[in-house]
């Protein structure tokens, strides 16, 4: 879609340059600063994961924090996982 955007001199004579210098254009340029704004600020206001907790005293026996394949088993044990 095309539109009109207008910013100062100093700002597209400096994303010009970029541009060049990265072998891109400055449309590519404007997406991607586009994107990480609208993101960001998507973010701020989406989902928060509560904090929870829960009593415990770490893994199960038998499992080791370097053997994820393991945790993730167990994890889904009983639950139609592999």
């Amino acid at each position: 879609m095309k539109t009109t955007v207008e910013i100062t001199d100093t700002l597209l004579t400096a994303a010009r340059r970029v541009a060049v210098k990265e072998g891109t254009t400055v449309r590519a340029l404007i997406e991607e600063g586009l994107r990480k704004v609208v993101d960001k600020r998507a973010r701020r206001g989406g989902f928060k994961l509560r904090r929870v907790t829960f009593g415990g005293k770490g893994l199960a026996p038998g499992l080791s924090h370097d053997d994820w394949n393991a945790i993730r088993d167990r994890a889904y044990e009983g639950r139609g996982g592999r």
